[in-house]
């Protein structure tokens, strides 16, 4: 490969310094919001001039739609392929879905934590702004996963009717990006008995939490 090739391979939307514009455009955005994210913070803290920006994203609201597309890819794709894997063995149980829910979101908030990255906090904020952008990202990276682990509820408990089953899905969203982000706050407030930098210490104790809270709806 000759070097001005490896140049634009390095340069390239899928390249290390576009990931490394959305790694610093993450801290950006979670420190100051959309509104007050500027891209020359985000060209400053990535390293690159600020016009690379514009060329592999062209402006704000595209980049923060790339970010976004990013990380909730990841965190989609290992979702639907444990729910795919559930289903292929057959019968599912309430248990097992709300796992494989929960279990890729945490693992990445607590990976971005270490990494010193902020999506948790733009999750978050997204989830509960009304703002038309945070709605049409929401709308198109989460809406989808979501319908499908909403008919898997609903599967798994037939008692459990379509309105409780959304209501079901909301409320143990809301406990999962509570979760997400790494606070220290439970260590804090149980004296060190409670780390919230165990996944595997907060799924035993989420997965039976919310698996009553559904069951409490399901009408028989």
């Amino acid at each position: 490969m000759t070097q001005q090739a490896q140049q634009e391979a390095r340069e390239a939307p899928g390249g290390a310094r576009a990931d490394a514009i959305l790694d610093a455009a993450e801290l950006v955005f979670a420190s100051s919001g959309y509104e007050g994210a500027a891209l020359r913070e985000i060209a400053e803290r990535a390293g690159v001039a600020q016009g690379l920006i514009h060329y592999h994203f062209g402006n704000k609201a595209r980049l923060f739609e790339k970010m976004v597309a990013r990380r909730s890819g990841q965190i989609n794709a290992a979702r639907a392929e444990r729910l795919a894997h559930l289903r292929a063995e057959g019968a599912l149980h309430l248990e097992e879905i709300v796992e494989a829910l929960f279990r890729p979101t945490i693992e990445t908030g607590l990976e971005l934590a270490e990494d010193g990255g902020g999506f948790a906090r733009i999750l978050v904020s997204m989830a509960n702004s009304n703002d038309p952008l945070a709605r049409d990202m929401t709308e198109t990276y989460y809406d989808p996963i979501a319908h499908d682990y909403i008919a898997a509820l609903q599967e798994a408990e037939p008692g459990l009717g379509r309105a409780d089953a959304v209501w079901a899905y909301m409320f143990a969203i809301g406990v999962g990006m509570t979760m997400m982000a790494k606070t220290g706050r439970p260590k804090r407030l149980s004296d060190g008995l409670c780390d919230d930098g165990d996944a595997d210490a907060m799924l035993a104790r989420i997965v039976p939490f919310i698996c009553g809270g559904v069951r409490a709806l399901v009408t028989t």
